[in-house]
């Protein structure tokens, strides 16, 4: 059975409409679905963790994100038992980092067809952090920093509805990346890999952890990235001037900043990040609020995962 976790204000109002072209192609083709539309923050990990009860490890229920980047973070972190889901994701934000990384349609009824067929089922691994003894997972990526604190203030201006009914949601993210890199203050940074490598610097501007290669809109931060392979990557931008920072950053959208100096990428099981002050944190695009420390692992067990066919 289909189970869809919809965010029906995802890109600025307009996942409800595209919901409803979805009901309808349910409803004509009689597919066996429930659904429910989240009413708040947090809402659709309360969703998901009851309806893990309708999947068995023989019979799996098929659990259908229908949101925005943010939407996958909710539902990964309130499944509570990966045997009992087959995992799919139907895209209605603005940034689409996850379908770019993992190959999906950015098209939701695209999304649709190959969910339905559901010919191909792969693995898919899920990192986590511990905020305030609650475990958070994530899809694609969390950072502590600069880019978390681009996403919050992204997240807080009324700006991106504007852009987002323009159909110019990646601009905002350019507009606002540009005014905090005039005002940011890099910081001194710890970095412990594995538990037995520690790094420091004392000019850092932000540290990312990807499970993919994309984040932020398209940055292909991390091009060796893979989301099966049970490792975190890492990337680190510190001791660089905020004019080179700046010209360095469009070259990440093709995965041409690694080898710069002062880019540092790493690869390890688990990290732990230590801030000399409280920085923000962002968990797949969404604010997980100021903190000193940051650490992030690899769940033992892996999440089976809707693809289209290659």
């Amino acid at each position: 059975m289909y189970y869809f976790i919809v965010n029906p204000n995802s890109r600025s109002g307009r996942g409800r409409s595209i919901w409803n072209k979805i009901h309808r192609q349910l409803m004509l083709r009689g597919v066996d679905f429930q659904y429910c539309l989240t009413r708040y923050s947090g809402h659709a990990t309360e969703i998901a963790s009851n309806a893990c009860a309708l999947g068995t490890a023989s019979s799996p229920v098929y659990m259908i994100a229908v949101g925005g980047d943010g939407t996958i973070h909710e539902v990964l972190t309130g499944i509570t038992d990966f045997d009992r889901v087959v995992f799919g994701y139907i895209p209605t934000g603005s940034g689409n980092d996850f379908c770019r990384s993992m190959g999906l349609p950015f098209d939701p009824m695209e999304s649709l067809e190959y969910i339905l067929k559901a010919q191909r089922i792969s693995q898919m691994d899920v990192p986590y952090l511990i905020r305030e003894n609650k475990k958070s997972r994530f899809g694609i990526s969390t950072g502590i920093g600069y880019d978390a604190g681009v996403c919050q203030e992204v997240l807080a201006t009324p700006l991106k509805k504007v852009f987002n009914r323009l159909g110019l949601g990646k601009l905002i993210y350019l507009f606002i990346a540009l005014k905090q890199l005039i005002f940011i203050s890099p910081g001194k940074l710890t970095v412990t890999l594995d538990n037995e490598k520690t790094f420091s610097y004392n000019h850092v501007y932000f540290t990312a952890i990807m499970n993919q290669k994309y984040e932020g809109g398209g940055f292909k931060f991390c091009p060796e990235a893979r989301p099966d392979d049970r490792i975190l990557d890492v990337i680190l931008v510190e001791g660089v001037s905020k004019i080179k920072l700046l010209f360095c950053l469009p070259t990440a959208f093709f995965g041409k900043h690694v080898g710069i100096r002062g880019i540092h990428i790493f690869t390890c099981g688990d990290i732990h990040v230590h801030s000399e002050a409280p920085l923000p944190i962002h968990i797949d695009g969404e604010s997980g609020g100021i903190r000193k420390d940051l650490t992030v692992s690899v769940e033992k067990s892996s999440l089976k995962i809707l693809l289209p066919v290659i």
